[in-house]
């Protein structure tokens, strides 16, 4: 009964990543960018993605689900690319597909587009984004208004600031929403008055009689 119960335990305590790897893939199928966490999956994975890709008669007829004899890999099609998600064990696909739409949403917030060009002159930015969403395989922080108090928006001026001085645009404090129980409203918010507006519009639709 004690050996059985020390080969649960590194299941309780150790579980598997639910995300092992993100990569993202052109038009043109060339891996532009990967991300790993802790452990590095071979390129070649994305082999069963290319096969799966030419079997489709549109980009968006690819499976969002492929199978493969170690992994499965998971995507969505935003902006003319792949964002492919690889996992080792199952899990809810569309717990991952939701994970994917909000990299490609927070990336839009950023960077005010989604595309190849945009993501590789951001690179930094990309990469420590990705790390703050994601802790060892499972979402972290996904709130935008979180992550901008983590990690700067880019700006010109705060380029320029960053290249003489040598920071970077990682926040020094840690973001007051984490504390709160409502992700997107930060702690301990006070307000004098209590009030709250609304706006009332009313629509009549009546039939009149020409008499």
């Amino acid at each position: 009964l004690i050996e059985y119960a020390y080969t649960l335990l590194p299941l309780f305590f150790f579980p598997q990543k639910m995300i092992h790897s993100l990569f993202l893939i052109n038009g043109s199928s060339d891996i532009f960018l990967e991300k790993h966490w802790k452990s590095v999956v071979s390129r070649s994975v994305c082999d069963y993605f290319f096969e799966a890709q030419e079997k489709a008669a549109d980009v968006e007829n690819v499976p969002p689900v492929i199978p493969t004899p170690h992994h499965y890999l998971i995507s969505i099609y935003r902006e003319k690319m792949f964002f492919v998600a690889v996992v080792q064990s199952e899990v809810t696909p569309l717990f991952v597909i939701e994970f994917l739409h909000r990299v490609a949403d927070t990336f839009q917030d950023y960077f005010g587009e989604c595309s190849e060009t945009c993501l590789k002159d951001n690179v930094v930015i990309v990469y420590e984004l990705l790390e703050e969403m994601l802790d060892n395989g499972f979402p972290l922080a996904t709130e935008s208004n979180i992550l901008k108090e983590l990690i700067k928006p880019p700006t010109i001026l705060r380029s320029v600031v960053n290249s003489l001085t040598g920071s970077s645009n990682m926040g020094e404090t840690l973001p007051s929403g984490q504390l709160s129980n409502i992700p997107w409203r930060r702690a301990a918010v006070k307000y004098t008055n209590n009030e709250a507006y609304f706006d009332v519009i009313e629509e009549v639709d009546a039939i009149i009689d020409k008499s």
